[in-house]
């Protein structure tokens, strides 16, 4: 530990006053540099690979849960602790900021339905609730917004849609994706806040068409849509924020390589047993 001790901070110090300091002497330490690793260390080295890997193939996003849970799925036996220490010792972390934009019009005429999902995110199997919401991307264009729906039952992301204008059509195009990759059976669920692209006309008349039982959030509760909150809170903190966006085009491509290549088929989360989305399904299948 004090050979160690001087390592560390020979950047900073001589290292023969450092041995001074610590009891130790420069032959020892011109020893322990010269001693093979031990098998910990070359295990360490190991593991530490992997995490740069995983790293990397989830966008920097992975922190040390879900970063061990990766691991052991490729068959490294570690723990918790362990993986946190090497993160840490490398600089491996987890960046988040924020910004912030109003996308919920509902100051509007058209009907509000009740709120039939009652904060109830869960359901025993596909195509029995979904959700919908509007975010948006900030780019040097001007802003980009992303409509999607998720299937609750695995959080899976089955619509999607962007536009440079938060307009009903870019929620029904999200919603036809969804019907067309689905094709929900009668009584589906159907939750989203009551802002003016859900409640229209032209969105209602597609809720009815293919039998969907429409629920809404309470006014200006976030709460109740928590489970599309917390996609995009995800999708932000792991892409969105990350990066400075020249164009509209940008953004899409990468939000598309982000859902269809990540988000999907690999991201972990915890309310899924440590499971990506399209495990869950294919678990549950």
């Amino acid at each position: 530990m004090r050979f160690r001790f001087v390592e560390e901070h020979r950047a900073n110090f001589p290292a023969n006053r450092l041995c001074d300091v610590v009891g130790v002497s420069t032959r020892g330490l011109r020893a322990f540099r010269n001693r093979p690793e031990s098998r910990r260390q070359r295990s360490d080295l190991v593991t530490l690979a992997h995490i740069k890997e995983q790293s990397r193939l989830s966008l920097g996003s992975y922190g040390r849960p879900r970063m061990t849970e990766e691991l052991k799925e490729i068959g490294l036996d570690v723990g918790h602790r362990r993986v946190g220490r090497l993160m840490r010792q490398n600089g491996i972390s987890v960046v988040r900021t924020r910004k912030h934009k109003v996308t919920t019009d509902s100051d509007h005429k058209f009907n509000i339905a009740p709120n039939l999902l009652d904060r109830d995110f869960t359901a025993d199997g596909p195509n029995q609730k979904w959700a919908g919401d509007i975010s948006y991307v900030w780019t040097r264009e001007g802003w980009l917004y992303l409509a999607v729906i998720l299937d609750l039952h695995s959080r899976r992301v089955i619509g999607w849609a962007v536009s440079n204008r938060m307009k009903r059509d870019l929620a029904i195009r999200a919603l036809q994706m969804a019907i067309a990759f689905r094709a929900p059976p009668t009584g589906c669920i159907h939750h989203t806040d009551r802002g003016s692209q859900y409640c229209s006309h032209d969105y209602q008349k597609i809720l009815r068409q293919y039998g969907f039982k429409v629920s809404m959030s309470g006014k200006g509760n976030c709460y109740d849509n928590a489970a599309v909150e917390t996609f995009f809170k995800t999708i932000k903190a792991e892409l969105i924020w990350r990066r400075t966006w020249e164009t509209r085009r940008q953004a899409e491509m990468e939000t598309f390589e982000y859902i269809n290549g990540f988000y999907n088929p690999r991201r972990r989360h915890s309310a899924l047993g440590w499971k990506s989305p399209v495990a869950f399904e294919r678990k549950v299948a």
